[in-house]
């Protein structure tokens, strides 16, 4: 077997992500940055330039010793994530005929560390809700987006990317583009139907409309669409103004949205729909009550209780 290129096979297994199963940019980013530290690493122990590095250069024994040195510079979940890559890229190898045999296939993750966002309490959620200007187009714009990304429990990058065909007011849904753009048809609240049509109504005074961005829901005073980083500003300014401690991020909105409703008593697979998980272990780490609240739940709902 001629021995492949590792520079080539990378490129190779990024084309096929684009192209054959539809990749977005992010993801395309993320394996590309995560592919080429093990080719950095690779070409350093061999003492040889990244183009001379082949794939059968990557043992296990290099594997093993790329992931501890990464454990010196990222954290586990990064770490966790790095290897989820090298799995997939040596698995598309041994299938194309590059390598005979997997040498990721018997490496373990690293155990996570147990970190949650920081969430809010339902007091504190709708003093952040109530927190933007009333009698602004752009105040008004903010108080839709923080009552959408609530009300539906979104991503941040999920909600800039809304566009208003997405929203059927008459069925009160609004269709998601998720990660790995897939789509999922998720409730949307009356209180937050509401604020967007005061912000809708406004938006002539918040950009003129022959510079405005006619699809997306969420614009910027020049009329483009609003950035994740705008958000962000958005979220911090609004979290001081309500007297809220701590850092809360957009995140976090979307991490109150599971919790509140798993406090309430939902049912936790209707929760990973709604937060458009793959899987039911991620809710469950995505969520959580305090004990007491678990306590009255069981006490209302169990029937021998």
């Amino acid at each position: 077997m001629r021995a492949v290129e590792m520079e080539k096979a990378i490129a190779e297994f990024l084309r096929v992500l684009e192209v054959e199963e539809n990749a977005s940019p992010h993801t395309l980013a993320g394996y590309r940055t995560d592919l080429r530290q093990l080719l950095a690493f690779a070409a350093a122990r061999a003492g040889r330039p990244p183009q001379r590095v082949a794939v059968t250069d990557c043992d296990r024994t290099l594997l093993r010793a790329y992931l501890v040195e990464m454990l010196r510079r990222y954290r586990r979940s990064s770490v966790g994530r790095k290897l989820s890559a090298l799995k997939r890229f040596f698995d598309f190898l041994v299938r194309r005929g590059a390598l005979g045999a997997d040498p990721a296939t018997a490496i373990t993750a690293p155990r996570k560390e147990q970190q949650l966002p920081p969430h809010l309490t339902v007091d504190d959620m709708f003093r952040l809700l109530e927190a933007p200007a009333a009698d602004s187009a752009a105040g008004l714009r903010d108080r839709a987006l923080l009552e959408v990304t609530y009300s539906c429990g979104l991503r941040v990058g999920e909600l800039t990317g809304l566009d208003w065909a997405d929203i059927d007011e008459n069925l009160a849904v609004v269709r998601v583009r998720g990660k790995g753009r897939k789509e999922r048809v998720v409730p949307i609240g009356r209180k937050a139907l509401e604020a967007l049509a005061r912000y809708r109504d406004r938006l002539g005074e918040l950009c003129p409309p022959e510079r405005r961005d006619p699809r997306a829901v969420f614009l910027n005073c020049r009329g483009g669409r609003l950035g994740v980083r705008s958000v962000q500003r958005f979220v911090d300014r609004y979290v001081l103004n309500s007297g809220i401690a701590g850092k809360i991020s957009p995140h976090a909105l979307r991490h109150s949205f599971a919790t509140h409703l798993l406090g309430a008593g939902a049912d936790l697979r209707a929760i990973q729909e709604l937060l458009g998980h793959a899987s039911l272990s991620t809710t469950q780490k995505y969520t959580h009550v305090d004990l007491e609240q678990l306590m009255r739940v069981y006490d209302k709902a169990h029937p021998r209780a």
